[in-house]
């Protein structure tokens, strides 16, 4: 019987937190799962986090527990104060979804921290609409309206709920149930906390994001866990944003030649070489390129890679004058456009992936951070444009506007930079449905090894390689008749069903072989020069075509674009660009900062000539 003592003292002692803090415990396990339905996506496979109900119980369990520890008096306010926290956090997270299509987020936190007085007002007022009560909003309201009246009203105080007055004898009971529940929901649950801790560790925004990119990542399930994820993101990007500004002041151009007047960078996105019809793809999906090739003005350039197979660690290596293997980090270092404004040139960034937006995923706003902070676009950039497209022909109309209203004049020294969509996933919203070319049917014969589906999933990758096609001609079209210059690289290779590999996209693993290297760091690069550049320059085009089989990793672009302006600055080297005589070509070519392609590439022809 005294065991039986001991033991019914023990699980009484389990339901405590619980029986202390019921009302709380309560009512944010509700908020907790209201704001899962709530901010469930309507897409056709979206799931409630599987270990929604355990999870919240243990960590419900866990501060609870916490809050039994502080004494009554105190445990009052610290209560009321969490109250306030939690709703606070869960309203403005549902209000994100309802407006942004997205929970709280790092781009969106960024937005608010430069959201000013009067907008704030406006955001407190919308809270009270009509149309926001009855959006999925309103549940959080009506909880809220629940919460305070069966805490505060005389009558409800009079009621005597089970849950509020449990008698020793059920205590044992809940106990024990409590006791299963935590550790039913601690085991399975653990995975998650382990993945959260590892997210919360990362060092950098570009840490975050490759930690995101792992199987089995943290899932940030509750409002309060996306608020403390998107406050630790917009810090760390804080410091390397206090790095860059830092850089950015101290610039200096000693002087510009204005070597070409206009220079054009288009950085496309998502290319495989291997689906170029210019690299010898068995699909004609390159038929402009070709064109222009056969002229003789495109130089196809026939050995670059990415330094990242990741969007935003390219675009931080491409802009920066920091090259891979040099001391420091990326931020440590001035951007190009920033050398490009303070030369002179009228600098654009016509982007459709990139803008200050409410919506944009870790991706996005880690590679878009350093665009988007509103100190650092005005020191890189004249112009933007403010709005995305469906597809990359908004972009041409996008230029249009500016050129028609005179924002850029085509006889100034311009530097014009388009980043297109191109080939992001999913593929088939990357070209319009009356500019397919390609069909499963046209890869029964060629690709006998697909499946149908697999089959429709290569023409929609294919059509989008054919349709940038079509827009990176029609750039090119725009700056024929001027004296211009057109480089195109796109951001990283693309993955889609190559050989047997059998997926589409992009593998984030940490170790790179061959076959990762070839299909995903390698890609399509070429320069165009019009005929008029051609004339003018000769002996620019002539190096142009005597360095197109040299090596290249696109982290030093930027002395390229240096040297093509004619800017000098310390800023410059001349050993990083290919152009030069002095180019160090055996610049080891290190992917992901870990793997060196070219031994890659050496090992696997050498074991290839041995079979």
């Amino acid at each position: 019987m005294k065991i039986l003592g001991i033991l019914g003292t023990i699980l009484c002692k389990m339901f405590s937190p619980i029986k202390a803090n019921a009302l709380f415990f309560i009512f944010m396990y509700l908020l907790g799962c209201l704001c899962a339905w709530t901010t469930l996506p309507g897409t056709k496979n979206a799931e409630i986090y599987e270990n929604l109900y355990l999870e919240l119980f243990f960590d419900l369990f866990v501060l609870c527990a916490i809050l039994l520890a502080i004494p009554a008096k105190i445990r009052r306010w610290v209560k009321m104060s969490l109250y306030v926290l939690l709703y606070v956090v869960a309203l403005v997270d549902v209000y994100c979804f309802v407006n942004f299509d997205s929970t709280l987020n790092p781009s969106i936190l960024m937005l608010i921290d430069e959201t000013d007085s009067r907008e704030a007002g406006e955001f407190l007022s919308t809270l009270v609409s009509p149309d926001l009560i009855f959006s999925n909003v309103g549940w959080i309201l009506l909880l809220i309206i629940v919460n305070v009246f069966v805490a505060y009203s005389p009558k409800m105080k009079k009621v005597k709920l089970p849950n509020f007055n449990w008698n020793d004898r059920y205590t044992p009971y809940a106990g024990l149930l409590c006791i299963v529940l935590l550790l039913w929901g601690g085991l399975s649950s653990s995975q998650n906390k382990i993945a959260t801790y590892k997210l919360m560790s990362g060092s950098s925004v570009g840490d975050i994001e490759h930690t995101l990119t792992e199987d089995n990542h943290a899932v940030l399930y509750t409002p309060i866990s996306r608020l403390i994820f998107s406050i630790y993101a917009n810090s760390l990007a804080s410091k390397q944003i206090d790095k860059l500004v830092a850089s950015a002041k101290s610039v200096k151009v000693d002087s510009c030649s204005y070597r070409s007047p206009n220079i054009v960078l288009i950085i496309g996105e998502s290319y495989g070489k291997r689906h170029s019809e210019q690299y010898g793809y068995l699909m004609p999906t390159a038929p402009r390129q070709i064109r222009r090739e056969k002229s003789g003005l495109l130089v196809p350039f026939t050995d670059v890679v990415a330094p990242w197979n990741l969007t935003s660690f390219v675009f931080k290596n491409v802009f920066s004058l920091h090259v891979i293997g040099e001391k420091g980090e990326w931020c440590d270092y001035p951007l190009f456009p920033e050398l490009f404004r303070k030369a002179g040139y009228n600098v654009s960034f016509i982007t459709n992936q990139f803008l200050p937006q409410a919506k944009a995923a870790v991706y996005d706003f880690s590679g878009g951070f350093f665009l988007n902070n509103p100190e650092l676009s005005k020191a890189q950039f004249d112009i933007r444009n403010d709005k995305l497209h469906v597809f990359d022909d908004g972009l041409l109309t996008d230029y249009d506007d500016f050129v028609k209203n005179g924002k850029i004049k085509p006889d100034g020294h311009n530097l014009t930079i388009f980043h297109l969509i191109g080939q992001h996933v999913n593929y088939r919203t990357r070209c319009p449905r009356n500019q397919f070319k390609f069909f499963a049917s046209d890869y029964e014969d060629k690709r006998p090894d697909l499946n149908p589906r697999e089959r429709k999933v290569l023409s929609y990758y294919d059509n989008a390689v054919q349709y940038n096609d079509s827009i990176v001609d029609q750039i090119c079209k725009r700056f024929e008749n001027q004296d211009a210059i057109v480089i195109y690289m796109p951001d990283h290779g693309e993955e889609c069903y190559e050989d047997n590999r059998g997926f589409i996209c992009r593998n984030h693993s940490a170790s790179i072989d061959w076959p990762l290297a070839h299909y995903e760091f390698e890609i399509p690069f070429w320069i165009y020069c019009s005929p008029k550049y051609a004339h003018s320059h000769p002996e620019i085009f002539k190096e142009i075509v005597q360095a197109r089989n040299r090596r290249l990793m696109t982290d030093a672009l930027p002395d390229l674009m240096l040297y093509l302006a004619g800017i000098s600055s310390k800023d410059y080297h001349e050993e990083y660009n290919i152009l030069s005589n002095k180019y160090d070509e055996m610049r080891p070519r290190i992917l992901k900062g870990t793997t060196d392609y070219d031994r890659l590439r050496d090992a696997y022809l050498k074991n290839k000539k041995k079979k």
